[in-house]
């Protein structure tokens, strides 16, 4: 239980107090105009309430990636805790901070276009790419997932449901953002940050009681519990499995969203830095709620594994799978409710703005006023027809490359924040520093990952010094850029 408390007390004072050195250090000012009065157009720039630009934020971001990710991550044991606290308050936090202020500095502009200006014109290119892959990527597996999940429970054909989200994220992707998604997030993320916090209370009352414990993070139990390390070794794939808990470079492509939507830059640490926390606050209750629930992680590698009795059936527990028996234990016939809305309605509130995304995407790359209702179609219609195909075809093999490629993304967000703060003459160590580090990551993973993960499969050795040299290489790139600059 202290573990659990001092993480969640730490991820507080880092919005308090390493948020507010970031804040400043960027040098927010309150007096400036932001898009959302500049460009204001009633479809996408528009300013909305704090409150509800936080909460469209936090459910852009999280869906269910701090749950599923997290109770993954739970397998490889409370190592998990390090790189959710520090993770999220040092790099996913500034992250997803500096996407936003990028944009709202640059009239509104999405990632692609702030690479491009900082970091020139073939690493725009390369954004482009990558945003545009993981967008496509997040968005029909957040199609099919959810279809697949509410057939099974309501006993009606797939293709019913697939039809029926389709119907959805077109309206989501073309409405002013204040329709739908301005109204119905706020209740989703009730749900979210209920479900939360419900799971939170009975983590503690069963700790209490005994009926199960809460893992400790000490020396003993800092190491690699995963039920096949040889596949799954803890640096680098721990960092790969959890992101939205700590970092994620998909939320560099929800950000510009919402610093089209915001009042004023006095509210960017609350949004952008604060959603991220709550996430990381969230991924936390999870992946601390796997380890109890199931006995610790070794009974998590084996529920996974081996398999539960679930209604005389031995089945192999999926992230949805713990999701739903948490709930129904914990929470009882509400959790059960609850659940549903988790696992099924949360991953849509991600799938609609990633299509969002990806149409403001294509859009600002061919210059596109989106103020026409028929200029928003030319883009919709040819988005939607790919991700149909591609709901018809085997995804599997392209979402490997997903979990990899979403690193490669914030590891290209922050080289841009820090030539971003190179162009100011300001310190760029902020962001630079964890650049380089999940460079290390990214390049480690794709050299020693299995095949079926994305990866190389060759040696750790191989994997550590050339992901080390080329994390190392750019640091040094970007310190001769800086002291050049400062001439």
């Amino acid at each position: 239980m202290i573990t659990f408390f001092v993480s969640i007390i730490l991820l507080l004072a880092g919005y308090f107090f390493y948020g507010k050195i970031v804040e400043r250090f960027i040098g927010a000012d309150p007096a400036r105009k932001t898009p959302a009065y500049e460009s204001q157009d009633g479809i996408d720039f528009m300013p909305m309430s704090t409150w509800k630009v936080f909460v469209i934020q936090f459910l852009n971001i999280a869906g269910l990636g701090p749950i599923f990710g997290a109770i993954m991550g739970a397998a490889y044991g409370p190592a998990a805790y390090i790189w959710i606290v520090v993770g999220c308050i040092l790099m996913g936090a500034v992250h997803d901070f500096f996407a936003g202020m990028m944009s709202i500095r640059n009239g509104g502009a999405n990632m692609p276009d702030s690479t491009g200006k900082y970091l020139g014109k073939t690493m725009r290119g390369l954004m482009n790419f990558i945003v545009a892959f993981l967008l496509l990527a997040v968005g029909v597996s957040f199609v099919t997932g959810p279809s697949d999940l509410i057939a099974s429970l309501t006993g009606v054909n797939k293709e019913v449901w697939l039809y029926v989200i389709f119907a959805y994220y077109i309206l989501a992707t073309m409405l002013p953002i204040d329709k739908i998604i301005g109204t119905v997030y706020p209740y989703m993320g009730a749900a979210l940050l209920f479900m939360a916090l419900g799971v939170a209370v009975m983590l503690v009352v069963g700790d209490i009681r005994g009926t199960h414990e809460m893992i400790e993070l000490t020396p003993a139990t800092l190491k690699n519990w995963h039920s096949d390390p040889d596949n799954n070794i803890l640096v680098p794939m721990l960092f790969i499995v959890v992101s939205c808990g700590a970092i994620s470079g998909f939320h560099s492509t929800q950000s510009p969203l919402m610093a089209r939507c915001l009042k004023n830059e006095k509210y960017a640490r609350p949004v952008f830095y604060g959603a991220m926390i709550a996430e990381g606050i969230v991924a936390m209750v999870w992946a601390t709620a796997a380890m109890a629930f199931f006995g610790g992680p070794e009974g998590l590698n084996d529920a996974m594994t081996e398999g539960v009795m679930i209604d005389g059936v031995l089945t192999k527990v999926t992230p949805a799978i713990a999701v739903d028996m948490i709930c129904k234990s914990w929470l009882g016939k509400v959790g059960a409710v609850i659940a549903v809305i988790g696992v099924v309605v949360c991953p849509i509130t991600s799938g609609d703005t990633a299509f969002r995304s990806l149409r403001l995407t294509i859009a600002d790359f061919l210059k596109s006023d989106q103020k026409p209702v028929f200029k928003r179609l030319v883009i919709t219609i040819p988005i939607f027809a790919l991700a149909f195909l591609c709901c018809k075809m085997d995804f599997s093999t392209v979402w490997n490359y997903v979990g990899i490629g979403n690193q490669l993304l914030a590891v290209l967000v922050l080289w841009t924040s820090a030539a971003y703060l190179i162009s100011r003459g300001k310190p760029h160590w902020m962001c630079s520093l964890p650049a380089a580090f999940l460079t290390f990551v990214c390049v480690s993973y794709f050299i020693m990952a299995p095949y079926k993960a994305g990866g190389l499969h060759l040696s750790p050795g191989i994997g550590y010094v050339a992901g080390a040299v080329i994390g190392l290489a750019l640091l040094i790139f970007c310190v001769i850029k800086a002291r050049k600059a400062s001439r």
